[in-house]
């Protein structure tokens, strides 16, 4: 059995667990699998490259569970649900979130490889309908593919949404400022999930990264730490 690969979380925090197979620690990139890098070869193979590259840009930055291949994106999205004690994220895990595309996607890259079969008959046969046939099919196949990418970008801009606000309401119970670790550990997220969404969120003005005189990384939430003071009559929103 493959042992837990928790390096990276703070001790003692829950760590992300595969819904799938079980697995309890950190995803590992998609093209880590044997069979992820057969298929792109294949796909590049059939669609002389595009189709190949269209598949890595596509997959280049997912992670996997490496225990069964399922998407660790769905794994941390239950860890948050469960312990992050954020209502609207919880809501956002049980159905609000959009759809990941994965049926687009994968009836896209079917459509692609028969539409380039068809292409490749034709070219060898010297048929011209053969060839026009696989080129209507590989057009609604890279528009179905791209469709399903784009679900798959959404329901990360959501997710990423999600944890931000969790770390907005963190920094207001911190006094508007905060380390990595400390996002990590009250949100129960690895050290490197905790620093993309830090940084993510760093924009020079509303969220500040300086480095105190001890050496340490803070994130400073300006308009969380000196937020004005209701005026007489005025009611919070």
């Amino acid at each position: 059995m493959r042992a837990p690969a928790t390096a990276g979380f703070p001790t003692g925090a829950p760590v992300p667990i595969c819904p799938r197979c079980g697995y309890r620690g950190q995803g590992v990139s998609y093209f880590s699998r044997t069979g992820h890098i057969g298929l792109l070869v294949g796909v590049s193979v059939l669609t002389y490259g595009v189709g190949g590259l269209a598949y890595w840009l596509a997959r280049r930055k997912n992670r996997i569970c490496p225990s069964c291949g399922l998407a660790w994106e769905r794994a941390e999205a239950a860890l948050l649900a469960r312990n992050s004690g954020s209502t609207s994220l919880a809501e956002a895990s049980d159905g609000s979130l959009p759809s990941g595309g994965v049926k687009r996607r994968l009836l896209g890259s079917a459509l692609v490889l028969f539409g380039s079969f068809l292409i490749m008959i034709g070219m060898i046969e010297a048929e011209l309908a053969a060839a026009a046939v696989g080129s209507i099919f590989g057009a609604a196949g890279s528009g179905t593919f791209f469709w399903g990418w784009r679900g798959m970008q959404d329901r990360r801009a959501a997710l990423q949404a999600g944890v931000q606000r969790n770390i907005l309401r963190l920094a207001e119970q911190r006094g508007g400022s905060l380390t990595v670790t400390q996002v990590a550990a009250d949100l129960n997220l690895s050290l490197e999930a905790a620093e993309r969404a830090l940084i993510a969120m760093d924009d020079g003005f509303r969220v500040r990264s300086e480095i105190t005189d001890e050496g340490i990384l803070l994130y400073d939430f300006p308009e969380v730490r000196h937020r004005p003071e209701l005026g007489p009559g005025a009611s919070p929103t």
